[in-house]
């Protein structure tokens, strides 16, 4: 059960790092007037996106520097993405071993 609870756990994580990647290329696109949201899904897809995205950047948000035009919040988020997937997720599969819950 340990080990199945940490499998659903990597795999949500690795959803949620599809998500922001898909959401930055998005709000690239966006920015540059490759995509609009005049069209129905795109503007569905987007609001769909920030709703997931956003409660994940505010707090970041507030304590990042303003960059002026460059937001650099999924990248952070990204990267706490990566240590959580890594060194994390590693030693809780490691305690489980040694807990012998395997």
């Amino acid at each position: 059960m340990y080990f199945m609870f940490l499998d659903i756990l990597a795999i949500l994580l690795n959803i949620l790092w599809w998500i922001i990647i898909i959401q930055a290329v998005m709000s690239w696109l966006l920015a540059f007037n490759v995509i609009n949201t005049h069209n129905e899904f795109v503007r569905q897809l987007w609001f769909v996106l920030e709703r997931i995205t956003e409660p994940l950047y505010r707090p970041l948000r507030r304590i990042m520097p303003d960059f002026g035009g460059i937001d650099l919040t999924p990248m952070l988020v990204l990267i706490l993405l990566i240590i959580i997937r890594g060194p994390v997720l590693s030693y809780l599969y490691q305690v489980g071993v040694n807990a012998g819950l395997a």
